[in-house]
């Protein structure tokens, strides 16, 4: 029963892609075309035709042989002596030691990369990103601050300058007055 209903879902699926292919147009008898017997027919037609020529069948014979032929390395095993090949690893040697090296390297530190740390670290960058705005937060709530103790800082200084300047304006009439009057000052 599970066969049936497979095929049954199989032949939905292709009368779905035939509409899809070919639309609502119908074939020249009026009935829908069928994708799959329209490809049945042209691997017919082919096949008969492929028999029927001595060259494809030839051909058909050769295709393994072409195919290798087609294949980028072939040219390279071809041109390319074994004592060649040699020559090339054995230029490249310190070179594949030290890639040997590294990658028994990571291979030791593997262990590590499992660890439950590293686990975790989807848990921790969701604190970590929780954090990160409260330090923004933070580094503007400090940058306004700053701003606010700069102002105060300017307005005090400029407060000290203006007093300062007033004892010393009051002190230079003071001194005006005790001289006028012949007080002496005291040091």
């Amino acid at each position: 029963m599970d066969k049936t209903i497979e095929i049954d879902n199989l032949e939905m699926r292709l009368q779905a892609m035939e509409n899809r292919i070919y639309g609502e147009r119908k074939s020249r008898g009026g009935k829908p075309v069928k994708c799959a017997e329209s490809l049945t027919r042209i691997q017919a037609a082919l096949g008969n035709t492929a028999n029927k020529r001595e060259r494809v069948k030839i051909l058909h014979k050769k295709i393994e042989d072409l195919l290798k032929y087609l294949d980028p390395q072939f040219t390279d095993h071809i041109t390319v002596p074994d004592a060649m090949k040699l020559e090339f690893i054995l230029a490249e040697e310190d070179f594949l030691v030290s890639q040997a090296a590294l990658l028994e390297q990571v291979s030791n530190l593997q262990p590590l990369l499992d660890s439950n740390y590293i686990r975790d670290v989807p848990e921790h960058a969701t604190k970590l990103q929780r954090l990160s705005q409260i330090h923004i937060k933070e580094q503007d709530q400090t940058e306004a601050q700053s701003l606010e103790v700069k102002k105060l800082f300017e307005e005090y200084n400029k407060m000290m300058f203006l007093l300062s300047k007033q004892f010393t304006q009051w002190d230079e009439s003071l001194r005006k007055v005790e001289e006028a009057k012949g007080i002496r000052q005291v040091e």
